[in-house]
């Protein structure tokens, strides 16, 4: 084939902007240049590879059949590049959708030692649920992804990291908070404020609750955990959280975890990415690093 890898590069930056514009502009090219260089390749390839909706861009079924390869293809062009200029061979970036339990509890320690062992590995962590993370591995804006509970999308691969254990916590001056334990009856006349749907930790909560309890009380949603457990320290709220990061401010006596004796609501983490993305040597860096962690 007679493709070039600057078309390559385009039809990948293309991709993700959904704009030639925008594409040149991360490129550092004229945009000129890059409607040139896309051009080309589709004439070359013998197909178009994007649909046009609105002003936008859009990947039709061969582009999405190209652009996991493109980004192979890219990915070891940098390699090569990058070993020749003698650089150390676990260099680039990589690009990961985390739970904020990961973000809060986890990756902190994860950062340290990449950095330490591999310090040109660039991680840009993107915190998000982990619905939300297996749409952006699918729409090919992140390598790796590390969610709450399981995931049965067919083009996601996904490899268990480790356990999670989520509680049902309390503000300290909570009428609740000075029981030693707490009957499943008096659950469901709380008022509750939940991490949003499509997070991993609302998700095992519900399903865990489900067969208990026929109806709760959900007041407020939220994205934020801080702004969750700062409605707790109210004393008006109740709420299901990751043990890891409500520990702190039960330690400090803001908050109190109920101990429910029908109630054990454990999750697992797992690493996922996709199917048809090969091999990565940053990605798989990265697990093998997170495993000897836990």
């Amino acid at each position: 084939m007679s493709f070039s890898l600057k078309q390559m590069a385009v039809f990948d930056a293309v991709a993700q902007f959904g704009s030639v514009s925008l594409a040149a502009e991360h490129l550092a090219m004229t945009q000129s240049a890059a409607s040139m260089a896309l051009a080309q390749l589709e004439q070359q390839l013998g197909h178009p590879l994007f649909e046009r909706s609105g002003r936008r861009l859009i990947l039709n079924a061969w582009g999405y059949w190209l652009r996991p390869r493109a980004k192979r293809l890219l990915h070891d062009a940098t390699q090569i590049e990058q070993g020749f200029q003698g650089r150390h061979l676990l260099s680039g970036l990589l690009r990961m959708g985390i739970s904020q339990t990961i973000a809060e509890v986890l990756l902190p320690a994860l950062v340290c030692r990449l950095d330490e062992l591999y310090p040109q590995l660039r991680l840009e962590p993107l915190v998000s649920n982990s619905e939300q993370v297996i749409l952006r591995l699918l729409h090919h804006e992140l390598e790796l992804g590390v969610i709450e509970g399981r995931c049965d999308e067919p083009r996601i691969k996904s490899v268990h990291w480790c356990d999670d254990e989520l509680v049902i916590v309390v503000g300290a001056s909570h009428s609740l908070a000075t029981q030693e334990s707490v009957a499943m009856h008096e659950l469901s006349a709380l008022r509750w404020v939940l991490r949003e749907p499509g997070s991993g930790t609302r998700e095992t909560f519900t399903s865990s609750v489900s067969t208990h309890i026929n109806k709760l009380n959900i007041w407020r949603e939220f994205t934020h955990v801080p702004t969750i457990m700062a409605l707790l320290e109210s004393g008006q709220y109740a709420s299901c959280l990751p043990k890891r990061i409500v520990l702190p401010r039960v330690k400090h006596g803001q908050l109190k975890i109920l101990s429910v004796d029908e109630l054990n609501i454990s999750r697992q983490f797992h690493f996922v990415w996709r199917k048809d993305a090969g091999s990565n040597p940053l990605r798989d860096c990265l697990i093998e690093q997170a495993m000897l962690l836990v």
